[in-house]
């Protein structure tokens, strides 16, 4: 009776053979208990009417007169209703507060005793039994006829009209709700199962790799919510509960917050953490804590008195299923699914899409500081330029671009998220990367004027001859009866100017190709992963073709117009050999860097714990 009367869930049939509920799921699962203990089973042929025919019942031979409303203080709520032997109080709530509150219990023949010292022991245990299933446990009890108060004894249903309860001396001041309900018969205790989703455990374990602490908010007792924390992996298994404060952080909301506050923020600092039997404004309190401690906090919540935690946090998470309105509206997320895997999956690929970025702009600043180096070299050096104007507006549009988009479509790192979180205030071009970009740019701006020159020194021209090449004729004359014209002029120059135009290219596709991670190498994380960059590479590389070859594709005029001509087999040899190495110089400097990573790591969690 207590299960069906203090409770307004139902059980409707949604379509044949599957039913829902409406109202609360905890209060919906008493009603599925009140119908199991009747001896009702739900088949496929049963009705709506059946699988709530108990619960309709007892509802139909019961009025309700009154409503004692469910608040934090007394973890309770009760209704006041009418009965053949006279007006009743039914009682359900937390058991550790009910139990307190009881004088009586009813045994299981139906006779009432005494509540003794030993009875409740007994029943305290077996109440931390269910709670270590973990089972979510409510307390049944009531307040027959004789013991109620002389006005809820004779409260009638005209005396129990809302405008009338205002004027009760009792049920008008909520203050007095706690002394109504006392002096109780325990009836019993029941155990609610609220399993978590399978995939949870995997999720909060890829959180724990990931540097993601997770900290549990519950109303639920203590028991309950540490056997829940280390069912899903909150907390490991193997703890021994004897000593469960010295290794698991779990604390009561009003408890923790009665330590001083170095001692709060010292309990803070590391690990994961659970809080049970917490008030709406206990999170509050934790965040501001947090961040305090300059933690990036992120919160979930459904509830009316979730919201201002949820607009406080850094990142706001409603549910999109059960949330309120009022939770939606204050949140910077809503979760569609009401799944914590979701969130997991969702820093995945923010952690995914942060790598393409850095990707991305790095491989750009590398490609840029490769053709910067190549110009001033040349111009220090006193050389010919390598490369002309339209052959750098040539590199920019065409051959940079179509790659470095497709890097924003990179599948993420396989040790993406057993990374620890970056500082907040880390840019996305590290000192440790733009030593890298500048080392690798170095090297392609001197692999694009070593093959420029390279081409002349193979024709007898020396290192300092081309230096003064503009004095070709009248300082020094070249060797085998070649003429100044021969090595100098607009078309001569075409040949060394392809060279340099296609060896830089090279090496930008190459770079390209091993960009697919920032830190791992290409031989773990090839370009076969990212098709897109397979297509990014492949296209600009086949255009560059063309124009190189556009003579024999009868566009010549294409070729000329660029300053460009068509390589040999031998040229191609030569390209390779010095574009190629760019992805040894890449790789190298990966492994440097999976390095610097790895100290930076070891340093932050030793700052942690200290």
């Amino acid at each position: 009776a207590v299960s069906a009367l203090c409770n307004d869930a139902k059980i409707v049939q949604k379509e044949q053979g599957l039913f829902e509920r409406v109202g609360e799921p905890t209060e919906a699962a008493l009603c599925i208990l009140v119908e199991k203990l009747s001896g009702g089973t739900a088949t496929s042929h049963c009705t709506v009417v059946s699988a709530s025919a108990t619960v309709d019942s007892i509802r139909g031979s019961c009025e309700r007169l009154a409503t004692l409303e469910f608040d934090r203080e007394r973890k309770s709520m009760s209704v006041i209703v009418t009965s053949p032997t006279g007006n009743r109080l039914f009682v359900k709530g937390a058991p550790n507060l009910l139990l307190d509150r009881c004088t009586k219990v009813k045994l299981h023949s139906g006779e009432v005793v005494k509540l003794t010292g030993e009875l409740r022991r007994n029943i305290e245990t077996q109440i931390t039994t269910l709670a270590q299933r973990p089972l979510r446990c409510l307390a049944l009890a009531c307040k027959d006829t004789p013991d109620l108060e002389e006005s809820l004894q004779n409260l009638t249903p005209d005396a129990a009209a809302d405008n009338n309860l205002v004027k009760h001396p009792l049920l008008s001041n909520r203050a007095n709700f706690g002394k109504i309900e006392s002096g109780l018969t325990l009836l019993g205790i029941t155990g609610i199962k609220d399993p978590a989703r399978p995939e949870v455990r995997d999720s909060i374990a890829e959180c724990t790799a990931a540097g993601i602490r997770l900290i549990m908010i519950t109303g639920d007792a203590r028991d309950t919510a540490v056997a829940i924390a280390k069912d899903v992996g909150i907390f490991p298994p193997s703890h021994d509960d004897s000593d469960a404060n010295a290794v698991i952080k779990a604390y009561e909301g009003r408890t923790f917050f009665t330590k001083p506050k170095q001692e709060q923020l010292e309990a803070l600092k590391t690990g994961n953490l659970l809080f049970c039997r917490a008030e709406p404004s206990d999170k509050q309190k934790l965040i501001q804590l947090l961040q305090e401690l300059d933690e990036i906090t992120a919160m979930t919540g459904d509830g009316v008195n979730d919201a201002p935690a949820l607009q406080q946090a850094a990142i706001g998470i409603a549910m999109g299923i059960t949330g309120t309105e009022v939770s939606k509206e204050a949140s910077d997320m809503i979760l569609a699914d009401d799944n914590f895997s979701t969130i997991v999956h969702a820093v995945e690929e923010g952690r995914c899409i942060y790598s393409n970025m850095q990707a991305f702009i790095c491989f750009l600043i590398s490609c840029n500081i490769g053709e910067i180096i190549s110009i001033l070299l040349a111009t220090v050096a006193g050389f010919p330029e390598p490369l002309t104007a339209m052959h750098l507006l040539w590199v920019n549009l065409v051959t940079d671009g179509p790659p470095a988009t497709a890097l924003g479509f990179n599948p993420p790192d396989p040790d993406v998220m057993t990374q620890r979180p970056r500082p907040k205030n880390e840019p996305i071009l590290t000192r440790w990367l733009l030593v890298r970009y500048l080392v690798t740019g170095l090297y392609v701006g001197v692999a694009t004027v070593g093959i420029f020159a390279g081409h002349y020194l193979s024709l007898g021209v020396s290192v300092s001859e081309l230096a003064s090449w503009s004095k070709c004729g009248d300082q020094w004359n070249p060797a085998y009866g070649i003429v100044c014209a021969d090595l100098f002029s607009e078309g001569a120059r075409a040949l060394p100017q392809t060279l340099s135009l296609t060896t830089l290219v090279c090496m930008e596709m190459l770079k390209a190709l091993s960009a697919v991670s920032v830190d791992n190498s290409i031989l773990v994380v090839g370009p076969q992963k990212n098709p897109w960059l397979i297509v990014g590479v492949t296209l600009p590389f086949l255009m560059h073709l063309a124009v190189v070859y556009s003579d024999r594709l009868g566009m010549g005029g294409l070729g000329e117009s660029f300053g460009l001509v068509s390589l040999s087999w031998d040229n191609w040899i030569n390209v390779l050999a010095w574009s190629l190495p760019i992805v040894l110089v890449d790789e190298v400097l990966k492994a440097i860097g999976r390095r610097v990573n790895k100290e930076k790591e070891e340093e932050r969690r030793m700052a942690v714990q200290q």
